[in-house]
């Protein structure tokens, strides 16, 4: 970018600038103090110049948007051909009561559904099980059969709009579910557009919810990308998540880094079942964290288009723009949110969400601004809804495509997290003796992910015990009376109210044709057949979502995590 002739004045000038003008200035006032770092841990220059991109190619590196690697955004026009989606996450009590809050934000203005389930649900138990109990409906909605997914999709075409399922051992149930509504609907399957999570790999590595070991549960998400393949092309079944990565203490390079590693293993289970490259590159979506630190998130998902396109290419030869072009989601940072002077909150989601579309996301949530104490509020989750308007229709960040590219700073960070991701993977890479997906899985059984996550988080929190993080109204600018906001309070006869539909169901429903549509899910994973069409015609016949996932572990077994020693 820059001649040699160039990149020499500017060292000279540096270097005259350092000693005529910076010098004098430090020693008359010094810094706040003598180390800047980002919220990883990472160490930032106080100046950064031509020269330190000096080895940056344009059109290898950079390019344009919409074209390879797509460092500077994976669409041409970005946000001036429309905005991102704005999705917020919502699901608490019974389907009932979600369905109004999904009524409610859709006559607010958000663009998508995202839907939280409760721990019940994402564990793939009936809300009826010993072990559901004082949970349902508590974190997120409760849904055990296909009546809770007709009751939370009522007066709503799933045609018309674009549904994220946030949940993982028992995505595959939700998956087929929502097939089932959509024969019910009348919507062709091939409509049905939206977001399954579906990332098993990330449960073992950091969220650790799970029912069977990895490798079966890696052959199910293999099983869910087949079947879209075929029968619901624009439904995304599996967004490859880095944001509970970097919730369990990563830095920003390794939540990349490992959440890239987790893809190249779906994509390789995917070649190996026989499945084309472009057929499933498509199919994949991504979703990430955004911290507080704005520059580096901004080179990290920069960063991340890059590698993940140059991987796709050259070792899994995808020819395909859609196969090599990173789609992600993002979210806010959970983790940063503070209990204490919770309106705090809303400036930390309103820098992360900038960060967020300064880096060029498809999809936004931002939290709200009291969910380190409580589900959500309607006023609060009204406010995050708004920041995000806000964004898009006032401040301009939108109109603009990559407006922090040519930074220097956000070109040296962007080659600096590039590098870093790099280095990850090949240790993956070595640790499956040339298999990416094979890396993943030794990582997981050996411990790998958990002690580098591990490790950085505990820097971190010794870094704000000792004062060098400052985390407002934590550990520096504290009050002696705080703000206590108006929290939602989940209705105590959720429960009970879920234990009368599901009793219903049971009742109402054919116990023969249900028997048989286990038994055909049996004998297709013992068969090593794809399992979703004998789920898809479990859930229609009203079996529960535990009945469905009992049958899976009566196969695999139960999984335990055992970590080898370092």
């Amino acid at each position: 970018m820059f001649d040699d002739d160039d990149l020499e004045a500017v060292r000279s000038g540096r270097e005259r600038w350092a000693r005529e003008t910076l010098e004098p200035t430090l020693e008359r006032h010094g810094e706040r103090q003598e180390r800047f770092a980002t919220v990883s841990n990472h160490e930032v220059e106080r100046l950064y110049t031509p020269d330190d991109i000096a080895d940056l190619e344009y059109d290898e590196d950079l390019g344009f948007p919409g074209e390879p690697p797509y460092t500077r955004g994976p669409y041409p026009t970005m946000y001036r051909g429309r905005t991102w989606t704005m999705r917020q996450f919502a699901g608490f009590g019974t389907a009932e009561e979600t369905n109004e809050r999904f009524q409610y934000l859709i006559e607010e203005g958000q663009t998508g559904l995202s839907t939280a389930f409760d721990m019940p649900s994402l564990m793939g138990l009936d809300s009826d099980h010993p072990m559901s109990e004082g949970e349902v409906g508590k974190e997120g909605v409760a849904v055990d059969t296909l009546r809770d997914m007709e009751i939370l999709f009522d007066g709503i075409d799933i045609g018309d709009v674009s549904t994220s399922f946030t949940i993982n051992p028992s995505a595959p149930v939700i998956y087929a579910m929502y097939v089932a509504l959509a024969d019910q609907q009348g919507v062709p399957r091939g409509e049905l557009r939206g977001t399954l999570q579906n990332d098993m790999l990330k449960e073992f590595i950091a969220q650790k919810e799970w029912v069977i070991p990895p490798e079966p549960s890696l052959a199910v998400v293999t099983d869910t990308i087949e079947f879209a393949a075929d029968e619901t092309p624009q439904f995304h079944p599996i967004s490859i998540s880095g944001y509970h990565i970097r919730e369990a203490g990563s830095t920003a390079a390794q939540e990349a880094a490992f959440t890239l590693a987790n893809g190249f293993a779906y994509v390789e289970d995917c070649l190996e079942r026989g499945l084309d490259v472009d057929d499933v590159g498509p199919l994949l979506s991504f979703f990430f964290n955004s911290h507080n630190s704005i520059f580096e998130e901004v080179a990290k998902f920069r960063a991340a288009r890059r590698v993940y396109a140059r991987v796709m290419e050259d070792r899994y030869d995808a020819t395909k723009p859609e196969s090599t072009r990173l789609k992600f989601h993002t979210q806010t940072a959970g983790q940063s949110l503070t209990a204490q002077q919770p309106l705090n909150n809303i400036v930390r989601v309103t820098i992360q969400a900038l960060a967020g579309v300064l880096g060029g996301t498809q999809s936004l949530h931002t939290n709200s601004f009291d969910e380190a104490l409580a589900l959500p509020s309607e006023k609060a989750v009204r406010v995050a809804l708004r920041t995000q308007q806000i964004i898009a229709e006032e401040s301009g960040a939108a109109d603009i495509v990559d407006p922090m590219g040519g930074s220097f700073a956000i070109e040296a960070l962007t080659n600096e997290m590039d590098d870093e991701i790099t280095a990850y993977l090949e240790e993956i890479d070595e640790l499956g003796d040339g298999s990416i997906r094979d890396g993943v899985l030794t990582g997981i059984t050996d411990g790998y992910f958990q002690r580098e996550i591990g490790d950085a988080s505990y820097e971190y929190q010794q870094r704000v015990e000792r004062g060098e993080e400052t985390v407002v109204g934590v550990n520096a600018y504290t009050i002696a009376e705080d703000t206590a906001p108006d929290i939602l309070q989940v209705d105590e006869t959720t429960r009970d109210r879920q234990l009368e539909r599901l009793e219903s169901v049971k009742a109402e429903r054919d116990d023969d044709a249900v028997s048989a549509r286990l038994e055909a899910l049996s004998e297709a994973i013992a068969s090593g057949e794809n399992v979703m069409p004998p789920i898809i015609d479990a859930v229609k016949a009203y079996a529960t979502m535990g009945e469905i996932m009992q049958v899976f572990e009566d196969h695999h077994g139960a999984y335990q995590e055992q970590v080898s020693p370092v």
